[in-house]
């Protein structure tokens, strides 16, 4: 049964001219959705991805990415959300076009985030006054 991950990878300097995407579809048999990516030669790169694919499959390929010094983290995402900066003005909330921020509880009025449901399409980092949204590259 194929099961999908969403991953940021950080490839050092070292790392960013090795084809490792190319390789994890290749020999590793898995579906690469690419949501954002920096990735500049001679320099750090960034990738959050979602990976789909058999279990055994991606436990693998991410091995194989490991081994090429690749870090990869499964609980932080490219774009993040402070709860201690955000004021829960709402200004973001129509700008959100997966609802990833919503406001749950009328009674509260909180904004909440969502990380599995955000796209990555960084319009809440362009329209909060008060960078409680904001991308690690």
């Amino acid at each position: 049964m194929a099961t999908t991950k969403k991953l940021c990878l950080f490839f050092p300097k070292s790392e960013t001219e090795k084809p490792i995407i190319y390789h994890l579809v290749k020999d590793y048999n898995l579906i690469i959705n690419i949501f954002r990516a920096k990735i500049t030669p001679e320099e750090e790169g960034y990738l959050v991805i979602d990976v789909t694919g058999e279990e055994k499959d991606i436990e693998r390929g991410m091995d194989f990415v490991r081994k090429n010094n690749v870090a990869i983290n499964a609980t932080h995402r490219g774009l993040q959300h402070d709860s201690e900066k955000c004021v829960h003005c709402g200004n973001c909330l129509s700008h959100c076009p997966t609802k990833a921020l919503a406001v749950k509880d009328t009674k509260t009025r909180k904004v909440e985030f969502d990380e599995i449901l955000c796209i990555e399409c960084l319009a809440c980092v362009k329209n909060c006054p008060f960078g409680a949204c904001y991308s690690i590259f």
